[in-house]
């Protein structure tokens, strides 16, 4: 296999959605197909609902700041125009390249790029952390997870199929595709958690010890199953396997689709440029401490993508100067993808990865670890991400507690048709991760603040 790669048809299979599946019919075209997934990402509730969650800063700081939203438009943005610099790259000389057919269109990785955030739960990681802890002996809580719940069974689009978007749309989706359970088992230090008592004050909870393995829900095994199915044995032993960690930490799955890999690069170039200028913005970060750590750090000396004239424009007290740096910043970012190949692959979506070139790749790496050291872990910034968990924590414990008082109707309806103790606590889970920040704030307000509250409230 050295060299070659299978030969089969770019819309084999691909285009089916899970319900066709299930009723064995034919699906449709692609350019029906991923228009229609793109559509149902755009008009679903959970997409809406990313407008009230955070991206870094609280809701409440500005109204000019970054959400969930915004930044899953800037990722979609971004994508396409990643896929537009392939397909260019790809037809220079007057050759076509190889991956050409394999690329996803427009309409595909814009549906991606769209959805890929659509399980983060209010409060963002924080959030994520405290719905781990609360869920850790039912199946546990994972925010990429909740996102294939989501599109497989949560959406509003159909009765028990959730969005039911497409086979290829959903594998670019699943950034890490291994199952929950089968991850926490390979971690001997957290299957010694799972065995403490549960904590009764939460302000003394060590949330850092919770922290969730990337992975999927074993509830949706049977769709990943199914998203995985046009891929020989091989390929799909290699694309689960897991590396092995050292220390206290999960392992990681250490492979992704062609899809998925454009839409994680233009995930960290949002991260790591549209992120950084909402810092700037807040004047979070200095332009002393800027050229200290990013302008005089060994990586950018050794590649210099950009000169004093960008950092002057960064940090110009004009709005549009700024916009300039970082639009240029994500231009270059753009311009340096290129399609490499793992020979270890038969399958082209598996084969076939995006990948930047190395010196925007490092300097990516570097603007992210600024980003996360300056601006996502300093005090400020965790400690509204510590209220939130509280928040998050208080409110499952009383669901738990009283789920017939307190869940709304529709809600309860589902637990209690639940079959299992874990498909009750999914439900719940599933409540609270959809909830907004705003929403979990004034519920958590109705519940617990003697002066708020009103059987009037609309939440």
């Amino acid at each position: 296999m050295d060299g070659e790669i299978m030969v089969s048809s770019p819309e084999q299979s691909w285009t089916q959605r899970y319900s066709e599946f299930l009723q064995g019919q034919e699906s449709r075209q692609a350019r029906i197909v991923y228009q229609r997934d793109r559509a149902r990402v755009i008009h679903s509730a959970s997409f809406r609902r990313l407008q009230a969650k955070t991206q870094i800063f609280g809701l409440s700081e500005s109204d000019f700041y970054r959400t969930r939203l915004t930044h899953s438009m800037e990722v979609a943005q971004i994508g396409s125009g990643l896929v537009e610099q392939l397909i260019t790259v790809g037809t220079e000389g007057g050759k076509e390249a190889d991956y050409l057919p394999w690329l996803p269109s427009m309409y595909l990785i814009e549906a991606i790029c769209l959805a890929h955030d659509l399980g983060h739960p209010p409060y963002g990681h924080g959030g994520e952390v405290a719905l781990n802890y609360m869920m850790r002996h039912f199946g546990g809580f994972e925010g990429n997870a909740q996102t294939l719940r989501i599109l497989a069974r949560l959406g509003e689009y159909t009765p028990e199929n959730g969005l039911d978007l497409s086979c290829r749309t959903t594998l670019g989706v699943m950034k890490y595709p291994a199952l929950y359970n089968e991850v926490i088992a390979h971690n001997a230090d957290y299957q010694s958690q799972l065995l403490e008592p549960e904590v009764t004050d939460f302000r003394t909870l060590q949330m850092h010890r919770w922290n969730p393995p990337k992975s999927l829900y074993s509830e949706e095994k049977a769709i990943f199953d199914w998203v995985l199915s046009p891929f020989c044995e091989s390929d799909r032993n290699h694309f689960t396997e897991l590396t092995m960690c050292e220390g206290a930490c999960h392992n990681r799955t250490r492979y992704k689709a062609l899809d998925t890999t454009i839409m994680e690069l233009a995930d960290d170039i949002a991260y790591g440029i549209h992120d950084l200028e909402d810092a700037v913005a807040m004047k979070m970060v200095s332009r002393d401490l800027w050229q200290a750590e990013v302008m005089e750090d060994p990586v950018f000396k050794q590649y210099h993508l950009w000169g004093e004239e960008m950092t002057a424009r960064l940090f110009s007290p004009s709005s549009r100067a700024r916009k300039h740096a970082i639009s240029k910043m994500v231009g270059l970012m753009v311009e340096s993808i290129y399609i490499d190949q793992n020979p270890l692959f038969e399958h082209p979506l598996l084969r076939y990865q995006a990948k930047l070139a190395e010196g925007e790749s490092a300097v990516l790496e570097l603007l992210k670890r600024f980003v996360f050291k300056n601006v996502i872990t300093i005090p400020e910034v965790k400690q509204m991400e510590y209220k939130g968990q509280l928040i998050v924590l208080d409110l499952f414990k009383s669901l738990r507690a009283n789920p017939t008082t307190l869940l709304p109707r529709s809600t309860y309806a589902k637990y209690a048709q639940a079959e299992s103790e874990q498909a009750q606590q999914r439900v719940i889970c599933d409540y609270i991760a959809g909830m907004t920040n705003t929403y979990a704030s004034r519920l958590y307000a109705k519940l617990f603040t003697p002066t708020q509250g009103s059987v009037f409230d609309v939440l």
